[in-house]
């Protein structure tokens, strides 16, 4: 069965599906931070619904890739700002680079819509096939070519806190699938309403309404549910705001450990301090070479009596080379080192150069920016009593490192971070929405510095408390009930989406023995 419904005021046959899809593509857009219009989620899809109808596979392959690259286009739009600022491409190599990204991530989105029209050949219902379609494939794009899980539907409802709980079993992917849940059935439902002879979706809507409440039960128990009684942790958050031109200039290095000192001498003003946060690289030089900058910075420790952590690069040998690393350092209230812990997801083509052999000349693209190994170990690093769990800039979007840390025995998150590369684009806001999300999934709070903004503090339960704006000097203090690692997501992982993956691949594997089984064509129409 394929998609069959109402119709819309024609166009042309090529042209109005086209466009139906590239609607969906931007109410998708809109959906995100900047924007932030989440309720846009809840419908997003319902344009691409009309225009799969009575399409093939084939077909429905391309109207998803249309919504996907229209969406993804319009959110990453900062990737033509980091290419071209900050690693000198002119505009006629940075675009297509940002086109490629963008899709490579719809693909996925084909994906989702391909395996939907193919699932309804079998007789399934789009209610049902379609959210276990679109959760496997985000699934995937999560690790495939190192993965990039950016801005999947379910990060649109981040401040939606009674409706987001559930993610500490599911992962976003369980708010994905019920968003995707959601679009099918209003779809149904205006196609009942359109005078067709398509019955109401009475069993559709009633799963929804089932789904959706028991997500929202679940949400407020959680969020009455008693804070574990661990004694708070009190942290000071320090946003430089160094400018990305000069960050890197030894000319520039005691102007900027003036900055940190000064403003990490104003946040303990304001409240005593366990621990101080400094941002990715604030320290940018090896501090390892216990240089005069580093007795600096070990000074100040022992100075405020606290904790700080501090982005800096670091070096160690293995196979007999030097390898760079994007490193946090952890000092002790005496000044001394108490540990460091290492990136270990890199940023492909901004730290290092997939296939770099094969790809000399991509390497002088990235010249000045880093050329990074990445970590070998989950190290938490312990604040007094607290172990700490460090991810480095976007390690934050992959809940997998988030969950690692806190089954190595963290209970603080810190997420350190250099935004200054998005400029004043919707990435900042973007990337901390996603944040928000880690501290859920496993009930730990996640304290965030970040060089130009966003720094934040999220509690246990997602909920923002305080965010400063962007490309100003900002402090943030505050205190922070470190997590118990009760979450089921910290056990099961994505078994759901994982599940999801399986379920559609085993369609898809039914849907081909079907199709030789009966001697079908093997080409579409």
């Amino acid at each position: 069965m394929t998609f069959t419904a109402f119709r819309l005021p024609p166009l042309s046959g090529t042209i109005r599906p086209a466009v139906l899809a590239i609607v969906s593509g931007l109410l998708i857009a809109l959906s995100f931070p900047k924007a932030d219009l989440s309720f846009l989620a809840w419908i997003a899809l319902l344009p691409l619904l009309i225009s799969l109808e009575g399409r093939s596979a084939r077909t429905a392959f391309y109207l998803g890739l249309t919504t996907g690259l229209t969406a993804y286009a319009g959110l990453l739009y900062w990737v033509i700002i980091v290419m071209g600022v900050y690693g000198h491409l002119p505009l006629f190599a940075s675009i297509p680079l940002w086109l490629l990204l963008s899709g490579w991530l719809a693909l996925f989105y084909g994906m989702a819509t391909w395996a939907t029209c193919l699932g309804q050949r079998l007789g399934l219902k789009s209610a049902l096939i379609m959210p276990l379609a679109w959760v496997g494939a985000d699934y995937l794009r999560s690790f495939l070519l190192t993965g990039f899980p950016w801005t999947m539907l379910g990060h649109t409802q981040y401040r939606m806190l009674p409706l987001i709980q559930a993610a500490d079993i599911t992962g976003v992917y369980g708010i994905t699938a019920l968003i995707v849940l959601a679009n099918v059935v209003f779809y149904r439902i205006t196609r009942a309403f359109s005078g067709s002879d398509v019955p109401y979706p009475a069993k559709s809507a009633i799963i929804f309404v089932l789904a959706l409440t028991a997500t929202l039960g679940y949400g407020f128990f959680r969020l009455n549910s008693p804070l574990p009684t661990a004694a708070p942790l009190r942290v000071a958050l320090i946003q430089g705001n160094i400018d990305q031109a000069v960050k890197w200039s030894p000319a520039f290095r005691e102007a900027t450990l003036d900055i940190y000192t000064g403003l990490s001498r104003q946040a303990v003003a304001q409240q005593p301090a366990d621990l101080i946060v400094w941002p990715e690289s604030a320290a940018p030089f090896f501090f390892q070479e216990n240089s005069p900058a580093s007795d600096r910075i070990r000074n100040l420790s022992r100075e405020l009596q606290a904790h700080l952590l501090f982005g800096s690069p670091a070096a160690e040998q293995r196979n007999g080379r030097y390898t760079n690393l994007n490193s946090a350092f952890l000092l002790g209230p005496d000044g001394a080192e108490i540990g460091r812990t290492d990136k270990m997801h890199l940023v492909p083509f901004g730290e290092y150069v997939p296939l770099a052999r094969l790809l000399p000349f991509v390497n002088k693209l990235v010249h000045g920016i880093g050329d990074f190994a990445p970590g070998r170990e989950v190290r938490p690093l312990k604040a007094g009593t607290t172990p700490l769990g460090t991810l480095v800039c976007y390690e934050v979007i992959f809940p997998e490192l988030a969950r690692a840390q806190v089954r190595a025995g963290s209970r603080v998150l810190v997420n350190i971070t250099n935004d200054a590369w998005f400029g004043r684009s919707s990435a900042p806001y973007q990337h901390l929405s996603m944040a928000a999300f880690r501290a859920i999934e496993t009930r730990t709070p996640l304290v965030r510095a970040a060089n130009t903004g966003i720094t934040s503090i999220i509690d246990q339960n997602g909920h923002i408390r305080g965010m400063t704006s962007l490309f100003k000097e900002a402090v943030m203090v505050g205190e922070v009930q470190p997590g118990s690692a009760n979450a089921p997501y910290l056990k099961i992982g994505d078994l759901f989406a994982q599940g999801c993956l399986g379920l559609v691949a085993g369609i898809l594997l039914l849907q081909r023995w079907r199709k030789k089984g009966t001697n079908e064509p093997r080409h579409e129409p």
